[in-house]
């Protein structure tokens, strides 16, 4: 009986998505969905932790319930908007994401998946799903980060994909995931620097080659939007004072020491971003961010009573070693943009 209930609230959150067509809204979103395994060992990863034997004890049903909380998420986030782009970290491998579209009631919206295997040695990548009947991809590949001068541990690339959004024109958008800070802050700031220039130069060449391109920079940087690697390095802005055709407006900064997307004892942070070229800011091609700000997506069903530190925190799957059966560490970000209709 209570499998029976599940399929229903699951079947009745995908009907919740919502449709849209060309010259309307849409909303595109990030999510570190916190370590998203399957439960199979891969003999090239070091991923014996996510296996039923494994230090988490990670089993089928524990995976599964796990692609269904996610999958409600996801639905959710597409309930007041249809939910044409998410980007996605710490994803293992295309299996998940063909679970995540196909074994859950996302298949109902056909959304397809963008993944390459990067070198991380947990396995652990970005990926991008999307609706083709919004988004019509044209091209997509990795951005490798090879950090200098060791050249032989490598962490997660970016991933960049190009296409047209509402049929009416092309939007490029690159998925990261920064170092994190294990091992400590100023022992790995330079590894945030380096994947904040990186992302500049890929950025440049895409305005070097098209002054006017709709830009988007998502993912998780592990780092504030006051940061080196993301205000000095990647030479995000916050505001749009003095505005410049190479600036990247970050729509997060309005929440750094007020909100955030993710919570390490009793602090909350802005670590999830969503970056945006002048275009995008402007509507200078008829697609532009509503309202100009970007949003943290936090239903009261991601989030549970901190009884240690008061308030609210992300709802996640693991505290440590204990397995607690939620959803991620992080909490969604997201933007709307819109079509604005060009008059004949």
């Amino acid at each position: 009986m209570k499998t029976t209930l599940t399929i229903l609230l699951l079947c009745l959150a995908a009907k919740g998505l919502s449709n849209t067509t060309p010259g309307d809204t849409a909303r595109i979103a990030f999510y570190n969905v916190e370590n998203l395994f399957d439960y199979l060992k891969d003999s090239v990863k070091n991923d014996d932790a996510w296996t039923p034997r494994g230090a988490n004890r990670w089993t089928r049903a524990r995976y599964w319930r796990k692609q269904n909380n996610l999958f409600r998420a996801i639905a959710a986030l597409g309930h007041e908007r249809p939910l044409a782009i998410l980007g996605l970290c710490e994803i293992e491998n295309k299996k998940v994401l063909r679970d995540l579209t196909r074994g859950t009631p996302l298949r109902r919206h056909n959304y397809r998946y963008i993944h390459y295997e990067s070198a991380d040695a947990r396995g652990i990548d970005v990926a991008l799903i999307y609706r083709p009947d919004l988004f019509e991809v044209i091209k997509h590949y990795p951005i490798l980060l090879i950090i200098p001068p060791d050249t032989v541990s490598r962490t997660r690339d970016f991933l960049y994909v190009k296409g047209v959004l509402f049929q009416r024109d092309t939007v490029h958008i690159i998925v990261c995931h920064f170092p994190s800070k294990f091992g400590g802050l100023m022992q790995t700031i330079d590894r945030r620097a380096f994947a904040g220039r990186l992302l500049r130069q890929k950025v440049d060449s895409i305005l070097a080659e098209n002054p006017t391109a709709n830009i988007i920079t998502m993912g998780d940087f592990n780092d504030e939007p006051s940061d080196e690697s993301i205000a000095v390095d990647f030479r995000s802005r916050c505001d749009t004072t003095n505005f410049q055709q190479n600036d990247m407006l970050n729509l997060m900064c309005r929440f750094e020491g007020r909100a955030g997307s993710h919570k390490f004892r009793e602090t909350w942070s802005i670590i999830d971003h969503i970056m945006v070229s002048k275009s995008l800011v402007k509507g200078v091609h008829g697609l532009s961010v509503l309202d100009q700000k970007a949003h943290i997506f936090a239903p009261d069903f991601l989030l549970e009573e901190d009884r240690v530190n008061m308030g609210k925190k992300p709802f996640r799957t693991y505290i440590g070693p204990r397995y607690h059966g939620g959803f991620s560490d992080h909490l969604p970000v997201f933007i709307d943009v819109v079509s604005q209709k060009k008059d004949k």
